[in-house]
């Protein structure tokens, strides 16, 4: 049952991407009036329609949410004058050089100030380096005369949205959060209460910032622990899935980790590298950071070197070679930062005639050229030299894939019940 507060309470959510459109909806699930803000036009024009662009939320969550009277859009900011509460989603990439690009963040920043109200809360929920709250954006929410702690109040909670996972609800996922003084965090507690199962406070938003960027390195490192384990395993002729199964039957002291042919997504690829950047202006050097870094970038080269042992050529051009699979992880169209597009650039850039399938992805850019996704048919695995298994999508054709392919090169071990058939090397199986 809503709750008076929550009933008149008004918030909006800048940024309606993979993390800002599913925190609105469950917003307007729990009864808030909600604006979403977004400068994209396809975005808000798809909103508009009734049209969901991210795969794990349906067509009808948007239009019981736009039936409800209680969630609008726009690409402007004109309506923040009237909101109680405002969270920023936005995206915090990486600029060419490595380094933090807090661009849309001070973007918001800038088109918020002048807006702001005596009263307002304010919650960034993007991911970035120890210190950008207070360094960052409270200075220049401050522009707008009104002082945060006092007049408005400004908060750090880092999101925790898990594309494609089906089984756990958004509420359902335990919420950091903190303020920039107390009075700050009393306010952003009273809010998520209302919205998460539990939440769990902590002393400032720099441990905040930290949790997120400290919950990604630590995935990062171990993924790239596991695929050097890789490259080690094929070099000694061992099979590491196995070593891997066996190593997890230790009730304590262990978690599996799989290889993989690289760190995809948003948050894992980009996170640590924000943590390493930040290091840096301390005179500080993130070591295992630093290394993983160097493992995931070299594993491209690694990968399509290995196509031109298995095929025994001198090189790969025009070579024919099918991916299947674009996507980060399986059963999303996500394809942000994918290892598979790094391998597809490398591909091309070496002569080859690339193709992909991905059921998820039809189409994408590379260096200005357009790929369409193709049928996976018995004629079109025929026509290639090699098919590799990038992304292992739950609905992947693996007879098909097997009985009309001269050679499969799997990064994901997804073809380890066909030990047998001599077409197939598995990354890591000691099968090189």
């Amino acid at each position: 049952m809503e709750s008076k507060k929550t009933k008149h309470t008004r918030v909006g959510v800048v940024g309606l991407g993979f993390v800002g459109l599913p925190l609105a909806l469950l917003l307007n699930k729990k009864g808030f009036h909600v604006t979403g803000i977004d400068i994209n036009d396809k975005k808000i024009n798809s909103l508009v329609k009734g049209t969901s662009y991210i795969d794990d939320i349906p067509n009808e969550s948007i239009k019981n949410a736009l039936d409800s009277g209680k969630f609008t859009v726009t690409k402007n900011y004109e309506s923040v004058q009237s909101l109680d509460a405002i969270i920023i989603c936005v995206p915090t990439p990486l600029t060419k050089y490595k380094t933090p690009d807090l661009s849309y963040i001070q973007d918001v920043a800038y088109n918020l100030y002048p807006r702001l109200t005596k009263g307002q809360l304010v919650i960034l929920e993007s991911s970035t380096f120890p210190g950008t709250t207070k360094e960052i954006l409270k200075p220049i929410l401050e522009k707008s005369n009104l002082r945060v702690g006092v007049d408005i109040f400004l908060c750090y909670s880092p999101e925790r949205i898990d594309p494609g996972n089906k089984d756990t609800e958004v509420e359902a996922v335990p919420k950091v959060i903190s303020g920039v003084t107390k009075a700050c965090s009393s306010k952003i507690e009273e809010l998520y209460s209302q919205i998460f199962n539990h939440t769990v406070s902590v002393s400032s938003t720099e441990v905040a910032e930290f949790s997120k960027l400290l919950e990604n390195s630590f995935r990062y490192v171990n993924i790239s622990f596991i695929n050097e384990m890789a490259l080690l395993s094929d070099g000694l002729n061992i099979d590491l899935w196995e070593v891997i199964d066996a190593a997890s039957t230790k009730p304590y002291g262990f978690t599996p980790f799989y290889p993989g042919p690289g760190i995809g997504g948003h948050c894992i690829p980009v996170d640590p590298i924000y943590l390493s950047w930040k290091a840096k202006q301390a005179g500080i050097q993130t070591n295992f950071i630093d290394l993983s870094d160097r493992i995931n970038t070299q594993l491209t080269e690694y990968l399509t070197s290995q196509l031109i042992k298995n095929l025994s050529v001198q090189n790969l051009q025009n070579k024919n070679i099918l991916l299947y699979g674009l996507a980060y992880k399986k059963d999303i169209s996500d394809y942000r930062e994918s290892p598979s597009i790094s391998i597809m650039k490398e591909l091309l850039e070496m002569g080859a005639n690339v193709s992909f399938h991905d059921p998820f992805v039809s189409k994408i850019d590379i260096n200005g050229q357009e790929f369409q996704s193709v049928e996976l048919t018995k004629d079109t695995l025929q026509q290639n030299d090699c098919i590799v298994i990038l992304t292992d999508h739950s609905e992947i054709p693996l007879d098909l894939i097997i009985e009309n392919s001269s050679l499969i090169y799997d990064t994901r071990n997804i073809t380890k019940n066909y030990k047998e058939k001599r077409n197939i090397i598995r990354f890591g199986s000691g099968s090189l």
